[in-house]
């Protein structure tokens, strides 16, 4: 779709991964991206590869107030609020439902649903707001990135597709509240990706290295980052509501 328009992106855990993918994708297009993560170094090298078009806020998605600054900081530099949210921070956890470490869970709890939860919520009531005025001239999206295992569940990593489970029923539950007043909701549930995920879930060399091999060659970044790219690009009427997006040898989960 042709921008008649400047579109304004907030990605969430923009400094490696499916969201850094995402940041570059998204400018490289012409939409003005604002990126958050904890590495504050990689967020001041994006501002300087990217240029006026970027701007990084450090920070950790499940501090008190960070919500509040990324909005605040979009208005401040690009003039209005961000009408792409990209829900993409998240951590992993291998293990099993018996196995798995409950301290580390709950950790994982508060950055993948609650903090989701607090983002969504933020970004629904403003665009809300905006669409009520603007829709069908303008489309507004609301992004999540879930998982495969959100949806199967996995034999390596069974709590952590827990908290994708509840984030694919907020995805659900929002477009069902927010779609009929002209915002889409859509979810991507990516299958396996190397990134630095697997070193922050614990999983082993070993590990990865037999995922390559059974299911190689695996997703990066730059897929999914596309795959945000062709959702928000459509028509304002026109909204796609879910994509799994796996390698194409995984066959599960």
């Amino acid at each position: 779709m042709q921008q008649t328009f400047k579109r304004i992106a907030l990605v969430t855990g923009a400094t490696s991964g499916i969201g850094e993918a995402t940041a570059r994708k998204l400018v490289a297009e012409g939409i003005s991206v604002i990126g958050t993560g904890r590495n504050a170094e990689k967020l001041v090298a994006l501002e300087t590869e990217l240029g006026a078009d970027f701007i990084g806020v450090s920070g950790d998605i499940t501090s008190a107030g960070i919500i509040d600054t990324l909005f605040a900081a979009a208005l401040a530099r690009f003039g209005k609020y961000p009408d792409i949210v990209v829900a993409n921070a998240g951590r992993g956890l291998g293990g099993s439902v018996m196995e798995s470490d409950i301290a580390e869970f709950e950790k994982i709890l508060q950055i993948n649903v609650t903090s989701t939860l607090e983002l969504l919520q933020k970004s629904a009531r403003l665009l809300v707001a905006s669409q009520a005025e603007h829709y069908p001239s303008t489309p507004a999206d609301i992004i999540i990135i879930g998982s495969v295992v959100g949806r199967n569940i996995s034999p390596f990593s069974a709590v952590y597709g827990a908290t994708k489970f509840a984030v694919h029923a907020l995805a659900e539950g929002l477009r069902r509240e927010i779609g009929p007043k002209g915002v889409r909701v859509s979810l991507i549930e990516p299958g396996l990706l190397l990134s630095g995920f697997q070193e922050a879930a614990g999983y082993s060399e070993t590990m990865v290295n037999g995922f390559t091999e059974k299911f190689g060659p695996l997703l990066i970044g730059e897929d999914i980052a596309n795959t945000i790219h062709f959702m928000v690009s459509q028509p304002p009427h026109v909204h796609i509501s879910e994509i799994m997006v796996r390698p194409t040898r995984q066959d599960y989960p």
